[in-house]
C-alpha cells in the first residue's frame, strides 16, 4: 500500500466518524447550553441536571437522523469492501 492510499483511507474512516457524530454532539451542545443558561438564571447549581435532557434530545437526534446514519455509513463500508481488490493490489 502506498502512503497516499492509507492517507486516504484513514481521511475518509475520520470524517465519516464526524460526519456520524455530529448531529448527537450538536444536540448535546446545544441542550447543554440551553440548561446551563437556566442555571445561572434561576441559580440553580444542580449538576446533574442537564443528564436527562440530553439523553432525551440525543435518543430523539438517533430516531430522526438513524436512517440517515445508517445509509451514510452502509455507503461507506460497502465502498470500502468493494474497494478491497484494488487496496491489496496497489
Amino acid at each position: 500500500m502506498h502512503e497516499e492510499l492509507i492517507l486516504k483511507l484513514g481521511q475518509d474512516a475520520i470524517r465519516t466518524t464526524a460526519l456520524l457524530a455530529a448531529p448527537m454532539l450538536i444536540a448535546a451542545l446545544v441542550i447543554g447550553l440551553i440548561i446551563s443558561i437556566f442555571q445561572a438564571v434561576t441559580q440553580i447549581n444542580e449538576a446533574t441536571l442537564t443528564f436527562i435532557p440530553k439523553m432525551i434530545v440525543i435518543f430523539l437526534v438517533i430516531l430522526v437522523a438513524g436512517p440517515w446514519m445508517l445509509d451514510v455509513m452502509t455507503h461507506y463500508t460497502t465502498e470500502l469492501y468493494e474497494n478491497i481488490a484494488s487496496f491489496v493490489r496497489e
